[in-house]
């Protein structure tokens, strides 16, 4: 196998159309060991690829480097948000939402932005799944307080304003600090 330098790896990455050769300096990057997530980011925005080889490659790298499961999870979420967008087409963005909350269940990010992608004119994803998304990272994040926001706003959305409330209220007790908790002076 044909060995790269990190700049030959970039260079491919980010402006070849041939996707053998891409799929060589990719072959290249993983057997060399290359951690660093910046050439894959190339790699993923590159404008030749389809959204099945982009997931091929992130698959791919994530099996490799279980490590940097979470960021290439929640970057490809981002990707496909972006470039999906044009076709109202969010599901490949809530899948690696999905994804990287499963890799770093204690993260909030995954489940805030899935939120933030939803599209309410098309309910795309389902509000119904992003409710139940977000409710999962309410058990596992470690400021909940952010994502009963969230819910309050995705069920006054729905229409349901009593699960609306009842979120905004756990979000306040939890912001606010109980009176033995504060220090004397």
């Amino acid at each position: 196998m044909h060995t790269y330098t990190i700049e030959e790896i970039r260079r491919c990455f980010s402006a070849s159309q041939d996707f053998n050769e891409i799929f060589d300096a990719f072959e290249a990057a993983i057997s060399q060991q290359i951690k660093d997530v910046e050439p894959y980011r190339l790699l993923f925005w590159n404008h030749s690829l389809t959204p099945d080889e982009v997931r091929l490659f992130g698959e791919k790298l994530a099996t490799e480097f279980p490590e940097l499961a979470y960021d290439i999870f929640l970057w490809l979420a981002s990707i496909f948000e972006a470039t999906q967008s044009s076709n109202d087409n969010y599901e490949l963005a809530f899948h690696y939402f999905q994804k990287a909350a499963k890799a770093r269940p204690a993260e909030p990010d995954p489940y805030l932005d899935a939120c933030d992608c939803y599209e309410p004119d098309l309910n795309i994803p389902p509000l119904s799944t992003l409710i139940e998304f977000v409710k999962q990272g309410v058990e596992n994040v470690t400021r909940a307080s952010l994502l009963y926001k969230r819910l309050a706003r995705l069920y006054e959305l729905s229409g349901d304003d009593d699960q609306a409330e009842l979120c905004r209220q756990k979000a306040e007790r939890l912001d606010t600090p109980l009176s033995g908790d504060t220090a004397d002076a």
